[in-house]
């Protein structure tokens, strides 16, 4: 389950873009979610695990990757960890909700993430509250996020 802590939390790590600099191997670029991601977020494809083909860049190593695509792939390699998933834009959302489906990861945002029009099911660590579609989580988050 994607459980969504919003606001400060001291515990979280602030910049998952350096924490991803400093700890990705080879295999989290390879596997096969993480090329998935990395298609749709950032519209590149993986050659190998140091090169990824980018439509705007030409070959690129994965730190070049976008801070979105880097946060998705911690959350979803380090899921005992706690991202600021903020470094991420709502082209992740749908991303969030899938590893959230896989495994249970715990997330920080500090503003509204738009998780789209479907259902899901997300905890809101704030307030304890189970939530089903955007509906619900809008003035839960709303009242949260300032």
């Amino acid at each position: 389950m994607l459980n969504i802590f919003y606001g400060d939390m001291p515990e979280a790590i602030y910049n998952p873009v350096i924490y991803f600099k400093n700890t990705y191997t080879d295999e989290w670029i390879t596997d096969k979610l993480s090329r998935e991601m990395i298609r749709d977020v950032d519209r590149s494809e993986v050659i190998g695990p140091r090169v990824i083909d980018s439509p705007v860049l030409g070959g690129i190593s994965p730190r070049e990757l976008s801070g979105g695509v880097k946060t998705l792939i911690a959350i979803y390699k380090m899921p005992e960890k706690i991202f600021n998933a903020s470094a991420c834009g709502d082209n992740c959302a749908k991303w969030i909700l899938r590893i959230g489906e896989m495994q249970d990861v715990t997330i920080n945002l500090r503003h509204l993430m738009d998780f789209g029009d479907g259902a899901f099911e997300v905890k809101v660590l704030n307030t304890g509250q189970v939530v089903h579609n955007m509906d619900e989580l809008l003035p839960i988050a709303g009242m949260i996020v300032r």
